[in-house]
């Protein structure tokens, strides 16, 4: 068995707690472990992943797959897997039915308001940690802010918008 299996494991596992209001909220963590600590992808590696993994059609952390794929190959793309999916898997079932039996408790109703801006939080962190490894000069920051303002601005489909920043990758930075 590859030695990076049982590391793959543990940090995937860990992560997973940490998507409290989606993938993105992993995000920093993500590169600090993968990246700093354990130098199993390089930074701009793990940033195309992700990209790819954002753009990509189906749940978008799929690309922890890739990663366990990567550092470890078909052993570590299932552990990977099973160690990113399964501890949110059953914390929602045991949470879902406790959800349901205490909806109405007062102190529920300020457990969801502290947790939200939460997830606010550690959704902006995971934005500005991919920012600094996605955007790498004036173009590419101008592709950013231009989609940024018309995703605030509009209601215009984002994948519109991703095709759009392709065509102007391919015609701005070859």
């Amino acid at each position: 068995m590859n030695q990076q299996v049982p590391a793959l494991a543990r940090v995937f596992a860990y992560l997973s707690l940490l998507t409290i209001g989606g993938g993105m909220a992993a995000y920093p963590e993500m590169s600090a472990l993968t990246v700093g600590v354990h130098g199993w992808l390089t930074a701009h590696q793990l940033g195309h992943m992700f990209g790819v993994g954002q753009a990509a059609p189906g749940p978008n952390m799929m690309v922890v797959v890739s990663i366990g794929s990567f550092t470890a190959g078909l052993p570590g793309a299932v552990v990977v897997f099973l160690a990113f999916f399964g501890p949110p898997a059953v914390l929602a079932l045991v949470v879902g039915r406790l959800w349901t039996r205490l909806r109405g408790r007062p102190w529920i109703v300020t457990l969801k308001r502290g947790l939200t801006p939460v997830s606010v939080g550690l959704l902006v962190a995971g934005c500005l940690t991919f920012a600094k490894g996605a955007v790498s000069g004036w173009i590419t920051a101008l592709i950013a802010l231009s989609v940024f303002a018309i995703v605030v601005r509009t209601r215009i489909n984002p994948a519109l918008l991703v095709l759009a920043g392709a065509l102007v990758g391919l015609l701005a930075l070859r």
